[in-house]
Protein backbone atom coordinates (compact mmCIF):
# COMPACT_ATOMS: atom_id res chain seq x y z
CA UNK A 1 0.00 0.00 0.00
CA UNK A 2 1.34 3.39 -0.95
CA UNK A 3 1.55 6.30 1.45
CA UNK A 4 -1.28 8.20 -0.23
CA UNK A 5 -3.60 5.17 -0.06
CA UNK A 6 -2.70 4.68 3.60
CA UNK A 7 -3.44 8.32 4.39
CA UNK A 8 -6.78 8.17 2.56
CA UNK A 9 -7.70 5.06 4.54
CA UNK A 10 -6.54 6.10 8.02
CA UNK A 11 -6.90 9.88 8.25
CA UNK A 12 -10.74 9.95 8.29
CA UNK A 13 -10.78 8.19 11.69
CA UNK A 14 -7.58 9.44 13.33
CA UNK A 15 -9.55 11.94 15.44
CA UNK A 16 -11.64 9.08 16.82
CA UNK A 17 -8.43 7.30 17.81
CA UNK A 18 -7.29 10.44 19.61
CA UNK A 19 -10.60 10.90 21.45
CA UNK A 20 -10.56 7.26 22.56
CA UNK A 21 -6.98 7.64 23.81
CA UNK A 22 -7.83 10.92 25.58
CA UNK A 23 -10.83 9.34 27.29
CA UNK A 24 -8.65 6.54 28.63
CA UNK A 25 -5.41 8.39 29.35
CA UNK A 26 -6.95 11.79 30.29
CA UNK A 27 -3.78 13.71 29.43
CA UNK A 28 -3.78 15.47 26.05
CA UNK A 29 -0.06 14.81 25.60
CA UNK A 30 -0.38 11.12 26.42
CA UNK A 31 -3.32 10.81 24.01
CA UNK A 32 -1.34 12.49 21.23
CA UNK A 33 1.60 10.15 21.84
CA UNK A 34 -0.69 7.12 21.86
CA UNK A 35 -2.38 8.18 18.62
CA UNK A 36 0.99 8.67 16.98
CA UNK A 37 2.14 5.23 18.15
CA UNK A 38 -1.00 3.59 16.77
CA UNK A 39 -0.59 5.35 13.41
CA UNK A 40 3.03 4.13 13.27
CA UNK A 41 1.94 0.59 14.10
CA UNK A 42 -0.73 0.75 11.40
CA UNK A 43 1.85 1.98 8.88
CA UNK A 44 4.13 -0.93 9.80
CA UNK A 45 1.20 -3.29 9.09
CA UNK A 46 0.10 -1.53 5.90
CA UNK A 47 0.86 -4.55 3.70
CA UNK A 48 -1.46 -6.75 5.76
CA UNK A 49 -4.23 -4.14 6.02
CA UNK A 50 -6.10 -5.41 2.97
CA UNK A 51 -7.09 -8.58 4.84
CA UNK A 52 -8.90 -6.66 7.58
CA UNK A 53 -12.64 -6.28 7.09
CA UNK A 54 -12.81 -3.05 9.07
CA UNK A 55 -9.54 -1.15 9.46
CA UNK A 56 -11.19 1.46 11.68
CA UNK A 57 -12.41 -1.19 14.14
CA UNK A 58 -8.96 -2.77 14.10
CA UNK A 59 -7.34 0.60 14.83
CA UNK A 60 -9.80 1.39 17.63
CA UNK A 61 -9.08 -1.99 19.23
CA UNK A 62 -5.34 -1.32 18.93
CA UNK A 63 -5.83 2.08 20.55
CA UNK A 64 -7.87 0.66 23.42
CA UNK A 65 -5.33 -2.08 24.10
CA UNK A 66 -2.37 0.29 23.81
CA UNK A 67 -3.92 2.77 26.24
CA UNK A 68 -4.87 0.08 28.75
CA UNK A 69 -1.31 -1.26 28.57
CA UNK A 70 0.01 2.27 29.18
CA UNK A 71 -2.21 2.65 32.22
CA UNK A 72 -0.99 -0.66 33.61
CA UNK A 73 2.66 0.17 33.02
CA UNK A 74 4.99 1.97 35.39
CA UNK A 75 4.53 5.14 33.36
CA UNK A 76 0.94 5.37 34.54
CA UNK A 77 2.09 7.07 37.71
CA UNK A 78 3.56 9.86 35.59
CA UNK A 79 0.30 10.71 33.80
CA UNK A 80 -0.85 14.27 34.39
CA UNK A 81 -4.36 15.62 34.26
CA UNK A 82 -4.41 18.24 31.53
CA UNK A 83 -7.67 19.78 30.41
CA UNK A 84 -8.01 21.46 27.07
CA UNK A 85 -9.60 24.87 27.06
CA UNK A 86 -12.57 25.41 24.81
CA UNK A 87 -13.14 28.92 23.60
CA UNK A 88 -15.74 30.29 21.26
CA UNK A 89 -15.84 34.01 20.63
CA UNK A 90 -19.57 33.96 19.83
CA UNK A 91 -20.70 32.77 23.26
CA UNK A 92 -20.77 34.82 26.41
CA UNK A 93 -18.24 34.11 29.10
CA UNK A 94 -21.03 32.94 31.42
CA UNK A 95 -22.34 30.39 28.92
CA UNK A 96 -18.82 29.27 28.10
CA UNK A 97 -18.05 28.69 31.78
CA UNK A 98 -21.31 26.82 32.28
CA UNK A 99 -20.61 24.63 29.27
CA UNK A 100 -17.07 23.90 30.45
CA UNK A 101 -18.38 23.13 33.93
CA UNK A 102 -20.97 20.71 32.54
CA UNK A 103 -18.41 18.99 30.34
CA UNK A 104 -16.02 18.74 33.29
CA UNK A 105 -18.73 17.20 35.46
CA UNK A 106 -19.67 14.64 32.82
CA UNK A 107 -15.99 13.78 32.31
CA UNK A 108 -15.50 13.36 36.08
CA UNK A 109 -18.58 11.17 36.33
CA UNK A 110 -17.46 9.09 33.34
CA UNK A 111 -14.04 8.57 34.95
CA UNK A 112 -15.78 7.02 37.98
CA UNK A 113 -17.68 4.51 35.84
CA UNK A 114 -16.49 0.92 35.56
CA UNK A 115 -14.11 0.48 32.62
CA UNK A 116 -16.61 -1.41 30.45
CA UNK A 117 -19.37 1.14 30.95
CA UNK A 118 -16.94 3.99 30.27
CA UNK A 119 -15.83 2.39 26.99
CA UNK A 120 -19.38 1.65 25.81
CA UNK A 121 -20.57 5.18 26.66
CA UNK A 122 -17.57 6.72 24.88
CA UNK A 123 -18.02 4.61 21.74
CA UNK A 124 -21.80 4.99 21.51
CA UNK A 125 -22.54 8.53 22.70
CA UNK A 126 -19.30 10.34 21.88
CA UNK A 127 -17.97 8.47 18.86
CA UNK A 128 -21.43 7.55 17.52
CA UNK A 129 -20.63 3.88 16.78
CA UNK A 130 -23.41 1.42 16.02
CA UNK A 131 -24.15 -1.34 18.53
CA UNK A 132 -22.79 -3.99 16.15
CA UNK A 133 -19.49 -2.11 15.83
CA UNK A 134 -19.20 -1.74 19.60
CA UNK A 135 -19.89 -5.45 20.03
CA UNK A 136 -17.09 -6.21 17.60
CA UNK A 137 -14.65 -3.70 19.10
CA UNK A 138 -15.16 -4.75 22.70
CA UNK A 139 -15.87 -8.43 21.99
CA UNK A 140 -19.21 -8.27 23.81
CA UNK A 141 -22.71 -9.52 23.10
CA UNK A 142 -25.31 -7.01 21.95
CA UNK A 143 -27.38 -7.33 25.13
CA UNK A 144 -24.29 -6.81 27.32
CA UNK A 145 -23.44 -3.62 25.39
CA UNK A 146 -26.99 -2.31 25.79
CA UNK A 147 -27.06 -3.12 29.52
CA UNK A 148 -23.66 -1.46 30.08
CA UNK A 149 -24.76 1.63 28.12
CA UNK A 150 -28.03 1.85 30.03
CA UNK A 151 -26.28 1.58 33.39
CA UNK A 152 -23.65 4.15 32.39
CA UNK A 153 -26.27 6.64 31.21
CA UNK A 154 -28.34 6.10 34.34
CA UNK A 155 -25.32 6.74 36.58
CA UNK A 156 -24.36 9.89 34.68
CA UNK A 157 -27.95 11.15 34.78
CA UNK A 158 -28.34 10.46 38.52
CA UNK A 159 -25.03 12.13 39.41
CA UNK A 160 -25.89 15.20 37.32
CA UNK A 161 -29.33 15.48 38.92
CA UNK A 162 -27.73 15.10 42.34
CA UNK A 163 -25.21 17.83 41.51
CA UNK A 164 -27.78 20.27 40.11
CA UNK A 165 -30.31 19.75 42.89
CA UNK A 166 -27.64 20.31 45.57
CA UNK A 167 -29.42 17.79 47.73
CA UNK A 168 -32.79 19.60 47.48
CA UNK A 169 -35.89 17.70 46.48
Amino acid sequence: MKQSEFLNLVMPFKDKLYRMAKRLLVSREEAEDATQEILLKLWSKNDAMAKYNNVEAFAMTMTKNFCLDRLKSKQASNLKLVHSNYSDERTSLQKQLEAEDSVDWVERIMEELPEQQKMVLQLRDVEQYDFEEICELLDMKNTAVRVALSRARKTVREKLIEKHNYGIG
